[in-house]
């Protein structure tokens, strides 16, 4: 199997190519500098009540997701948060940073793919990380178009249905994405040939996403999206 061999890369957005852990700590900050937590407690936390959230009420906005993970979480903890202050969290998407190497990585891979964004935000909040990648993308479906956010099977349902109307088929697709959770056992449920992006290889845990439980299966594996291109260039090299 090989990054050749397919003519669409679908991507998980945030984890994958913007560094939403770091985003998210930093905009937590109101809350967690009252108190001593290790980063990966604070995404775990973070994790459960997102994924919560997006569960119970799929329909829900994004922003007003992490509006509503953020007063979760002063709950939790023990400290007191403003409506308002939390629909600040629930803004701060606009700052979450890309990783170094996606929008590079992103430029390159537009010339080879097509390049499509299953993301579990909403248009607005997108807006700002898509400028960041160099808008990539061909088509971008988020979770305020489809009603619900991944891994909901409905997701995936609604991303193969757009992209018959693009031309591909099931076996045209390379899904790429960090998370376990939300994705990649998505994908195996739909017969998706899958990439990770294991962003994490270095850290213990699942930060910012909730455990999988058993691991879903994946047939290809980078580190980093300049991992990934220079795997692709390689191949083309070898012909």
């Amino acid at each position: 199997m090989k990054l050749s061999d397919y003519k669409a890369l679908t991507f998980d957005v945030y984890g994958t190519l913007i560094d939403w852990e770091s985003g998210m700590i930093a905009g937590l900050k109101p809350l967690t500098d009252q108190l001593d937590l290790s980063r990966d407690a604070i995404l775990e936390a973070h994790a459960f009540h997102e994924s919560t959230c997006q569960r119970v009420t799929p329909a829900k906005n994004y922003r007003d997701v992490l509006a509503t993970v953020y007063k979760r979480l002063a709950e939790e903890w023990g400290l007191t948060a403003s409506w308002q202050e939390a629909q600040v969290y629930g803004h701060s998407v606009e700052h979450w940073p890309a990783f170094p190497d996606s929008a590079e990585a992103m430029a390159y891979l537009k010339d080879h793919f097509k390049l499509i964004a299953l993301t579990n935000v909403d248009n607005a909040s997108f807006a700002f990380s898509d400028a960041k990648l160099g808008h990539p993308f061909t088509a971008t479906y988020v979770a305020e178009d489809i009603g619900s956010y991944k891994p909901e099977p409905r997701n995936f349902d609604y991303m193969l249905e757009q992209m018959t109307r693009l031309g591909l088929t099931k076996g045209d697709i390379l899904h790429t994405a960090e998370s376990m959770f939300h994705d990649h056992g998505p994908a195996n449920r739909h017969g998706l040939s899958n990439c990770w992006i294991y962003r994490r290889h270095d850290q213990e845990g699942f930060g910012a996403t909730m455990n999988p439980g058993d691991m879903p299966l994946y047939d290809m594996m980078f580190h980093s999206m300049g991992d990934l291109v220079e795997a692709h260039r390689a191949e083309l090299a070898a012909g």
